[in-house]
């Protein structure tokens, strides 16, 4: 069996490196042979210039090819490997046209694992693992009132004026900005046109006891049966979302307007403009070499009955960049190549999957985020 990893950007070079060193064929493949060269060092031997028709020579029945590529390739890569007989894994987000090969790979006896890096990823096995603990608690309770809320974000370890710094593409950054959200609030849905149009303060719970802006992100809906919620549960609030430094909104006001500014305009000039604007940030905002960089997650799961609360346990999380890489690179990547292992050792089942639900995965793999970070703690605020 050979991996074929596809793409080294910033967010690939831990987790390939991992799979490497760990004695894995790995056929690493980029666009420049150069940049992949610098992304992982020695340790890689066979590295090749990418094009799908390369892939497509390259795949063999029973392989994995990994998409670390940008979005919009993951589909044409999976479909490959269904022709070819190979498995597919990445940390993306499963689009609907992924979604619809959900037959082809079980017919196949094929995989197709995404979702499998940070956020998604990571925030999905803490969901998993706090909703399997409520069920087995004492407290779970049919009358029982759920709140659930997941917020994640690479912040600046050192903060900065803009209270924000780029650590990947950042037209995409502010194109998401652009993105309509849907959340559960108070029993009733929220859609927001833009994020500014719903910051809120949270609250990181102890030891960290900071305070962020968040904001809903995306459509949270799926998930809420994604996480298995029970249909009959009675849920007031469920909100996957993004954080950010406090200050974060204010600084970045005029962003904000400019953006607002964009309507009417065709979506050529509108994806012009935010290049321009991005490419212009990036040059103030961007990391210095050897900067650490700061990624905090929190998901959170309560549960009240009679307006107390009977159940209440958050997954905190704390990483910041050292001589490892950068903390947004180790935590999208290394969950990635946990992913690929797992695949080639035949514990993920055929068809399209996001990160798995199975308790043994998620305690294997939660050990290994463990060593990723500085903090990592499952607290719970009633105890």
């Amino acid at each position: 069996m050979t991996i074929h990893w596809c793409g080294t950007g910033l967010s690939s070079g831990p987790g390939l490196r991992r799979l490497i060193n760990a004695g894995h064929k790995v056929v690493v493949w980029n666009r420049t042979v150069a940049k992949a060269r610098e992304a992982v060092g020695e340790s890689a031997t066979d590295i090749r210039a990418y094009a799908i028709e390369a892939l497509a020579a390259a795949l063999e029945p029973g392989d994995i090819a990994i998409s670390m590529l940008p979005a919009d390739q993951h589909v044409a890569i999976a479909t490959l490997c269904l022709e070819k007989g190979a498995h597919f894994v990445s940390s993306s987000y499963i689009a609907p046209e992924m979604r619809a090969l959900d037959g082809a790979f079980r017919d196949k006896g094929l995989v197709s694992l995404n979702e499998i890096g940070l956020d998604p990823g990571i925030d999905h096995l803490m969901a998993h693992d706090l909703v399997a603990r409520y069920r087995a608690s004492p407290s779970y309770h049919a009358e029982n009132v759920l709140s659930f809320t997941s917020y994640c974000g690479g912040v600046p370890k050192i903060a900065n004026a803009f209270r924000y710094k780029f650590s990947w593409a950042p037209a995409g950054v502010l194109k998401a900005l652009r993105s309509p959200s849907r959340s559960l609030r108070n029993f009733s849905e929220l859609r927001v046109n833009r994020p500014w149009e719903a910051i809120t303060a949270y609250d990181a719970p102890l030891p960290l006891a900071e305070s962020f802006e968040v904001y809903p992100n995306r459509d949270s809906y799926p998930f809420i049966a994604d996480y298995r919620f029970d249909p009959a549960w009675k849920l007031r609030d469920f909100v996957r979302g993004t954080i950010r430094l406090n200050g974060w909104a204010e600084a970045w006001a005029p962003i904000f307007r400019e953006i607002e500014g964009l309507e009417g305009r065709s979506p050529a000039e509108i994806d012009a403009a935010l290049t321009a604007r991005a490419n212009a940030l990036l040059q103030e905002n961007s990391y210095a070499p050897g900067e650490p960089d700061r990624v905090v997650l929190f998901v959170s799961l309560k549960a009240e009955r009679e307006g107390k609360p009977v159940f209440h346990e958050t997954w905190a999380m704390d990483a910041a960049g050292d001589a490892r890489g950068t903390a947004m690179g180790r935590l999208v990547s290394v969950p990635v190549s946990l992913g690929v292992e797992a695949v080639a050792n035949r514990e993920i089942p055929a068809g399209v999957h996001a990160a798995p639900h199975d308790p043994r995965l998620i305690t294997r793999w939660m050990d290994q985020v463990q060593g990723l970070v500085q903090y990592l703690d499952r607290v719970d605020h009633l105890a």
